[in-house]
């Protein structure tokens, strides 16, 4: 795995989280990279971790709520701003509460998979919408 240290392409990861037939998807906050962006829930990959504790860790720290990963839906490369970012999303589960606020998002909200191209996604997330629109 390629870490952000090196220069070469970031790894982050990305909650899809289902609830009812429902998607959350995050507003990114406007003072943040890709500010009034959608994307799905996640963040960098530190030296050491797999995909499913950094993201665990993340959605802990961003959304105040735990999850449990259950597998893989897709990971693809993206050039932003000259980066490649390497995205993996990964389906989970929420474990207890539902998640009202965020450190990173604006809004959260709840949208049917079909409705999911209808907001304004950041880059690296469209690969997954466009998955999840369609099945």
């Amino acid at each position: 795995m390629t870490s952000a240290a090196d220069g070469a392409v970031l790894d982050v990861v990305a909650a899809v989280i289902d609830r009812g037939g429902r998607i959350l998807a995050c507003r990114r906050r406007e003072d943040r990279s890709a500010g009034g962006r959608w994307e799905f829930p996640g963040g960098k990959i530190e030296p050491g971790e797999t995909p499913a504790a950094a993201l665990e860790r993340e959605i802990a720290e961003e959304l105040g709520v735990p999850i449990r990963v259950r597998d893989e839906l897709t990971v693809d490369v993206t050039i932003v701003a000259g980066r490649g970012i390497r995205l993996r999303c990964l389906r989970a589960e929420l474990v207890g509460a539902v998640p009202s606020r965020s450190t990173d998002h604006d809004e959260l909200r709840w949208v049917a998979p079909a409705d999911l191209p209808g907001l304004r996604w950041a880059e690296p997330d469209l690969p997954a919408v466009a998955l999840l629109s369609t099945r």
